[in-house]
């Protein structure tokens, strides 16, 4: 340009779109930003003395979590000689525990599982080695001394019962999974098993239902996930995955979506996302690490949270779901130094809303006999009640009742809202049927026959019990022999009684003349 002018840039029509081009390009790389009201969601232990010492946690290796709680109780299954036990401890009830605390201990063999009323908070059930299910009602304030008469004995199942399950929405029903590969509804009112799933090959590992609890879905030993309609025991969906191995299963609140932990084919930790009506091929598969510590998944719906407990490990991950790509979003991890055995988790009515707490867990240290409450808080600065991340959440009042249940009908559970409700105190009675025999028929099949044995251990089981019924037989056999024998001899003495000699004669006699 000459001098005093201003200059001027030319640029073409392809130069305009290159320079175009290459800011897209580059806006594209950039990492997008998702906004999340739990992306800084943290785990806060409790401290010392707001835990629970002292407790002797079992150290059965069956893969439960040995623990159960709600607003009212804690309850963890003990280690205990001559027959199984738990104790149950209010959780205001802080501080180390007297090594003779009272226990429940009416089991005659070791304590499996067990599980709150979701609707009764005094109610608590409880399977056993044994092969029996049991409802126990523990009094206001806990218990003054050991409890060894439960208000229901529930006996069907052949072996020992590994798994126990309150259905999330109706009032006295119960399901119970046993080593007999067969899953039993009990109808809690009649104290009596209404029906039987019969459609597992092999010990059922995990049950879980939606949330109006229409659909069970079931993890089972055989490798394969199922989802089956209860009420009818049909199966609607199947999926046995090679590069899966499932061993837990939970249902994604009405997200109509499966998630399962398990081992991929290296053996290797993984999380598996599924569509509920197309078990063909997961939505999508992640692996978590190289760890063989089995993997425990808790889903919270409210905030759509999903939490990963590894058995054995000190962390929990945590993760957001969506409908969307990418599905499944990592959050954070809580990280501790002491293993944890097993997991309890805290109903959201139990919760301090007023410390913004979304999810409470209760770990069990089995080395330490140390049961550590762990929060997980939302950091809020406002001291105000946080409706965004409190929504309606299922309440203490069941939807339907047993009959209504069973007799086909599905509703939603009844929301409450923790604003207001979370102290509402519960009305229901639970009332116990009267129940004389042990024992059922379920669609013409007696639950107590004779199976054959499928370990060593039932085997010698089985063996002992035939030899002690011989032995009881052949006694009865010979005590009526014996009986016999005194009988014909009666008969003898009888015949050759003189008086009946006497009479014959007389008789004899008297007809001559």
């Amino acid at each position: 340009p000459l001098t005093g002018q201003i200059p001027v840039f030319h640029l073409s029509y392809h130069g305009v779109i290159g320079h175009l081009n290459c800011y897209i390009f580059l806006m594209s790389w950039r990492p997008t930003y998702r906004s999340s009201k739990f992306r800084n969601v943290y785990g806060k232990v409790a401290n010392r003395e707001h835990c629970f010492e002292g407790i002797p946690v079992t150290k059965n290796v069956h893969d439960n979590h040995f623990c159960a709680v709600n607003a009212k109780f804690l309850a963890i299954v003990t280690e205990s000689a001559g027959g199984g036990s738990f104790v149950v401890i209010p959780v205001t009830q802080f501080g180390r525990i007297d090594p003779h605390y009272p226990k429940v201990c009416g089991h005659h063999g070791n304590v499996l599982d067990i599980k709150w009323n979701p609707f009764h908070d005094n109610i608590i059930a409880s399977c056993s080695e044994d092969s029996s299910v049991r409802i126990w009602e523990i009094p206001d304030g806990g218990l003054r001394r050991n409890l060894t008469e439960s208000v229901l004995e529930l006996y069907g199942h052949s072996r020992r019962v590994g798994l126990i399950e309150w259905h999330p929405t109706t009032s006295g029903i119960l399901f119970s999974a046993g080593y007999d590969y067969k899953i039993l509804i009990w109808n809690l009112e009649i104290g009596e098993p209404v029906k039987m799933i019969d459609c597992h090959t092999d010990v059922i590992l995990c049950m879980s239902f939606n949330t109006e609890g229409s659909l069970l879905a079931t993890s089972c030993k055989d490798k394969k996930l199922r989802v089956i309609e209860p009420r009818s025991g049909k199966v609607l969906q199947e999926a046995n995955f090679k590069n899966h191995k499932v061993n837990r299963v939970v249902f994604l609140g009405n997200m109509k979506r499966l998630l399962t932990t398990g081992v991929s084919r290296w053996n290797t930790r993984q999380i598996a996302l599924w569509d509920q009506e197309d078990l063909s091929m997961p939505i999508i598969e992640e692996e978590i690490d190289g760890l063989s510590g089995l993997l425990f998944p808790f889903y919270d719906a409210d905030t759509r949270m999903l939490y990963l407990a590894g058995k054995g490990d000190g962390n929990i991950r945590y993760y957001e779901i969506t409908l969307e790509k990418p599905y499944l979003q990592y959050l954070m991890e809580f990280r501790s130094p002491a293993p944890q055995k097993g997991l309890g988790v805290m109903p959201k009515h139990g919760l301090d809303v007023g410390a913004c707490e979304v999810f409470r867990f209760y770990k069990l240290v089995t080395l330490k006999g140390l049961i550590e409450p762990v929060s997980m808080i939302v950091p809020r600065r406002s001291e105000t009640y946080q409706e965004d991340i409190y929504p309606m959440t299922p309440g203490t009042e069941p939807a339907l009742s047993a009959d209504e249940w069973l007799s086909g009908i599905n509703r939603g559970p009844v929301l409450m809202s923790l604003k207001e409700g979370y102290n509402r105190p519960n009305k229901l009675v639970f009332k116990a049927p009267v129940k004389e025999k042990k024992g059922g028929v379920v669609n013409g099949i007696d639950l107590l026959e004779n199976v054959p044995p499928r370990t060593e251990n039932e085997l010698l089981r089985m063996f002992f019990r035939q030899q002690e019924e011989l032995r009881r037989l052949k006694d009865e056999l010979t005590q009526k022999d014996i009986k016999i024998r005194q009988l014909e001899l009666e008969l003898n003495n009888t015949r050759n009684s003189p008086n009946i000699n006497n009479n014959n004669n007389s008789s004899s006699n008297g007809s001559s003349i």
